[in-house]
């Protein structure tokens, strides 16, 4: 498994702890992050993604408010609303992450801690994201 999937992984973990929690975003990060042996790039890269999700969470969450119809965001599962924030800000805000690596690794983290169904609904959304990219290129 490659580094940066792992740092996803933590990232995603630190995501759905600081949903479901009320500790401040360092906290969060520190314990379920930072101290599970990443080496120092995915460390720097989970610290990127993790700062950029929180820090435009609701412009992340306007979009995908946008890009989900017929679903309200509270009834997104939990798991699956923290993996389309994550893909949106690799998106939106890393650009040097490929959009479609990005994609890609979002569908790869619904498989796997998530349902079959989820995966499908996760590549929809993304789906329209890229579509809305590659039209504004």
């Amino acid at each position: 498994m490659s580094s940066r999937r792992r740092a996803r992984e933590h990232v995603l973990k630190a995501l759905y702890a600081f949903e479901i929690g009320d500790q401040a975003t360092v906290e969060v990060f520190d314990r379920v992050i930072e101290k599970n042996g990443l080496d120092a790039n995915a460390l720097k890269f989970a610290r990127t993604l993790f700062g950029r999700v929180v820090d435009h969470l609701d412009d992340i969450d306007k979009h995908i408010d946008q890009l989900a119809t017929n679903w309200k965001l509270e009834r997104i599962a939990i798991v699956d609303k923290n993996i389309l924030r994550m893909a949106i800000a690799e998106v939106e805000y890393m650009p040097e992450v490929p959009i479609r690596v990005a994609v890609n690794e979002a569908i790869e983290l619904a498989k796997r801690y998530s349902t079959l169904e989820s995966a499908a609904f996760v590549n929809g959304i993304l789906d329209r994201v890229l579509h809305e990219h590659e039209a504004n290129e």
